[in-house]
């Protein structure tokens, strides 16, 4: 019993230590690692040098809780400027957030303020991560099969029940 409570008192008092020493390896644009404080890591408001800048005042955000709906998105992003749209991204089929969505301001400067602000944060009790939105991918338009047996009639291959 006494070797456990000396193990528990030495991890407290390690615990309580602070660990200003340490540090963590970052890359700088340039692609030489650099020194950062381990605190910067953990989101203690010190930016770190190598944040891309915004090229659009649109925002992805990731993280987002199952009960956050568009309303709760427009409301936390609000205080940040002016909003032109906020939007969670939700499946087709049962109408359930899928996690992420997407704000947009009026100006960079707005949209630059939010990110910085807001990223890693809670928003109904989840971390929500703050990125700037990629442009859509378009998809190639689908081709006609022409996959056909040999007997010249064209197989569709239909799963389930059409019914």
């Amino acid at each position: 019993m006494a070797l456990s409570s000396s193990l528990l008192r030495r991890l407290l008092l390690r615990g309580s230590t602070p660990v200003s020493s340490s540090s963590a390896t970052f890359c700088s644009s340039a692609g030489s690692p650099t020194q950062s404080p381990l605190s910067s890591v953990f989101g203690d408001d010190t930016e770190v040098s190598n944040v891309p800048p915004l090229t659009t005042p649109k925002l992805f955000i990731s993280g987002l809780s199952r009960l956050t709906t568009d309303e709760k998105l427009k409301n936390a992003f609000a205080p940040f400027g002016q909003l032109l749209e906020s939007k969670v991204i939700t499946d087709r089929i049962s109408g359930r957030s899928k996690g992420f969505g997407f704000v947009r301001y009026a100006t960079l400067e707005e949209a630059e303020n939010a990110r910085q602000e807001m990223n890693a944060k809670f928003l109904d009790g989840w971390v929500i991560f703050v990125d700037p939105a990629k442009p859509r991918e378009h998809k190639p338009a689908p081709q006609p099969d022409t996959h056909s047996s040999h007997t010249g009639f064209t197989t569709h291959k239909t799963v389930g029940w059409c019914g």
